[in-house]
């Protein structure tokens, strides 16, 4: 109870100092204001695909409405974290932001998003995303948490970085890791012998300079969006979740544009997905010659014995109807 009361609290100055930020900002006269002005929070900065993609996504629905919906985009976690970002769009302060397996805070089938070991490559991503798991998703995410899905970015894997080499489980003995607050991934660490720590994104640069967290695990664009080459010697190969994020806008502000602008909306949407992917690939290979060259170590890691280390805990820390997702999953990809 103390730890909600706290978060409330939390948020609730968020809220306010939000609400005083754009009341100021709308008291100046403006003769070009567009009929729609969407928010977008974000918690990567400005060279990250991310960024980029609603950057493009603002350009042409501001062209193709003729300047009736503009957007705005706000980087590196300026207006709200993740989880913030959402409530404020619940609350009609903000409109957009991005999110994935942080929506479990909602409803419990988003744990796939990011459930470790599940997936190997893109194509069981994509098939997850386009089956009957997807489309459950997008239906909890308007029903349950008030966000429409305006389609997904792939992330690519996710690895550990730490300062000393992480080959084996037996390695983690101890080890501080930083996880975003995602029960899967507490679950993870600690069934493989490490202390994980659930902690804002903003917060994680610093944290691991001062020594709080002695580890982190990203996918390789964010490790070197966030320059976590400066603090980190060793980039461990454990590939341990394969994910996507949704670009998700408030279901109650996408409801309120007329039938010809969400119609525009939506189109600028796939093309907005189709951007960021072309962008990704782009930047997956040259990203990780980046992270070497600022002397970062690769290490390769057994990860067979990663996954038989915590496959049990994972699947026990699901509900039974989790479960037999879960399940289902399974079946359907070793019969691919």
């Amino acid at each position: 109870m103390r730890n909600q009361l706290l978060f409330s609290s939390a948020f609730g100055k968020v809220l306010v100092c939000l609400i005083v930020f754009f009341g100021f900002n709308g008291c100046k006269p403006d003769t070009d204001q567009p009929e729609f002005l969407l928010r977008t929070a974000l918690l990567v900065n400005e060279e990250h695909t991310w960024y980029k993609a609603f950057v493009y996504f603002g350009e042409i629905l501001e062209e193709r409405s003729k300047g009736r919906i503009k957007v705005e985009v706000y980087p590196s976690e300026q207006l709200a974290k993740e989880i913030e970002a959402i409530r404020l769009i619940q609350a009609d302060v903000i409109d957009m932001t991005t999110t994935g397996s942080t929506l479990t805070n909602w409803f419990e089938v988003a744990t796939f998003c990011e459930l470790p070991f599940l997936m190997q490559d893109s194509t069981d991503m994509n098939r997850y995303i386009n089956g009957p798991i997807g489309t459950l998703m997008e239906e909890e995410m308007i029903n349950k948490s008030g966000l429409r899905s305006l389609g997904h970015f792939e992330r690519g894997p996710r690895h550990l970085t730490s300062n000393r080499p992480i080959r084996h489980p037996d390695d983690l003995k101890g080890l501080i890791v930083r996880v975003p607050n995602v029960p899967s991934f507490v679950t993870l660490w600690k069934a493989l012998g490490a202390k994980p720590t659930p902690m804002a994104f903003s917060e994680v640069f610093t944290s691991l300079q001062q020594g709080t967290i002695e580890a982190q695990e990203n996918p390789f664009a964010l490790v070197n969006n966030a320059g976590f080459a400066e603090v980190q010697k060793y980039l461990n190969l454990t590939g341990h979740v394969m994910s996507w994020v949704y670009p998700v806008v408030g279901e109650k502000q996408f409801q309120r544009l007329p039938p010809d602008l969400q119609k525009l909306f939506l189109e600028a949407a796939k093309d907005m997905q189709s951007y960021e992917h072309r962008l990704f690939l782009e930047n997956e290979k040259k990203v990780q010659d980046q992270l070497k060259a600022k002397g970062m170590e690769f290490i390769e890691v057994d990860k067979d014995a990663f996954q038989e280390k915590c496959e049990e805990a994972i699947y026990n820390s699901l509900s039974p109807d989790m479960q037999i997702i879960y399940n289902q999953l399974k079946k359907e990809k070793d019969a691919s």
